[in-house]
């Protein structure tokens, strides 16, 4: 794929390797030479190792801490510019810092704006991304941002995996929009669990607002950290005589405790994209690849055709 003027080329940061790889099959090419020697004090220097002069260049990343995959997503930007490049994009599946999206307490940053405006400066022409903390997040960009759902993956999966009497759960109050998008597509009923913390990271209290009696029950998030309030929200909803707890959040960030709450939480199944790195050592932990969809719309924004239809919202 590509044109004699300007050809596509799509290349990796070294965190998202995997997914890359995916997407180039699905598009017919092979992934971007590049190198990134690394210096004895952990400083690197991520290079290409082609010409990508006059190039659409597409560059995969996703930007979990610790910090380096945002630099090295940084460098590698910058390096495309200077080697003109005709317009470089970052494909960012999990975009990294989107929960400091606002000032909700005095003496904080606002980590999302500061990312936006870290790859402005670096010089990035568009944004392709997936299921943002906040949708908001968006408008921290002075480039197009193209925000796709991992609900276009799994609500066709949820659909055929025969369950009887599906009901859709927020596992808090903030994901109430989420929840209601899958609860209307699938045509199901919705419940909320209404969440207090003692700090980040740390569920306090929790109860259920809706009826799960019953019910198989799927939990949607855009996330899952350390996994301990889908634990705790699990747990609560076979105590209120649910018959099954699924989970299914965009990207399995998995920190701390997250694989030991999973293993001995209440949940069936929890269900990732490959937004992030696969962790597989947990038989309840599946993943649902979304290599597919980036590479249509990588071949849509390089053709600009729309790339609206591409997910459900």
């Amino acid at each position: 794929m590509g044109s004699k003027s300007h050809p596509l080329k799509i290349f990796s940061c070294r965190n998202s390797t995997y997914l890359a790889e995916k997407i180039c099959e699905s598009l017919g090419l092979n992934l971007g030479l590049t190198s990134c020697p690394v210096f004895s004090d952990g400083e690197f220097e991520p290079c290409f190792e082609e010409t990508i002069r006059g190039s659409h260049v597409f560059i995969v990343q996703s930007t979990p801490p610790p910090a380096d995959n945002l630099m090295e997503l940084l460098l590698m930007i910058d390096a495309a510019k200077r080697a003109s490049a005709y317009k470089v994009i970052a494909v960012i599946p999990y975009f990294g810092y989107a929960r400091q999206d606002r000032k909700d307490k005095p003496r904080v940053s606002i980590g999302a704006k500061l990312m936006a405006d870290l790859l402005s400066a670096a010089g990035v022409d568009r944004v392709i991304t997936m299921d943002l903390h906040a949708d908001q997040i968006q408008g921290f960009f002075n480039v197009p941002v193209d925000h796709l759902f991992a609900s276009a993956m799994f609500i066709p999966f949820i659909r055929n995996m025969g369950l009887n009497d599906i009901v859709i759960a927020s596992p808090d109050v903030g994901g109430t929009k989420r929840a209601n998008t899958y609860a209307r597509l699938l045509e199901t009923d919705m419940v909320i669990c209404h969440k207090s913390r003692a700090k980040a990271n740390v569920v306090d209290k929790m109860t259920l607002i809706g009826e799960v009696a019953g019910k198989d029950v799927i939990i949607v998030d855009d996330m899952i950290d350390t996994a301990g309030t889908i634990k705790k929200a699990a747990g609560l909803m076979k105590d209120k005589g649910a018959n099954s707890v699924r989970a299914f959040a965009a990207h399995g960030v998995l920190s701390g405790n997250a694989i030991e709450n999973i293993k001995t939480s209440q949940l069936e199944e929890v269900y990732f994209t490959d937004s992030l790195p696969r962790r597989n050592s947990c038989d309840k932990i599946k993943y649902i690849s979304v290599a597919d969809a980036f590479a249509e719309a990588i071949a849509r924004v390089y053709k600009n055709q729309s790339i609206s239809s591409l997910y459900f919202r």
